[in-house]
């Protein structure tokens, strides 16, 4: 895992949504200063363990079927990605230092 800056490069790969992002085995942040915010660190990991579990391209894929799906159901950009799968479970275990040694396999469902 490699964590790197460029609020660019994540602008254009998130469409200007997201202040970090995991593209296995990278990290990318909007800012230097985020390579160090644990918790966010911490979420990003958890998605590079997802992207493992599916491939990366079937983790794309996934992530923005689930999107779209839930983009139409809310109508709300926001809420659509709040409520990704991969996003939930992310955000219940980012606080947990532990989570990652103690993963189940495919833990997302569980999020659905």
């Amino acid at each position: 895992m490699l964590v790197f800056s460029s609020r660019r490069l994540l602008k254009i790969l998130s469409l200007d949504f997201a202040s970090a992002m995991a593209l296995y085995p990278f990290i990318i942040v909007s800012h230097p200063y985020l390579k160090n915010h644990e918790t966010l660190i911490r979420h990003e990991k958890i998605h590079l363990r997802q992207q493992l579990e599916l491939g990366i391209i079937g983790f794309y894929i996934w992530y923005a079927l689930e999107f779209l799906i839930r983009w139409f159901r809310y109508r709300n950009r926001r809420l659509a990605y709040e409520n990704i799968s991969f996003e939930r479970e992310a955000y219940a275990r980012e606080s947990d230092a532990t989570y990652l040694s103690r993963r189940p396999f495919w833990a997302f469902l569980a999020h659905l």
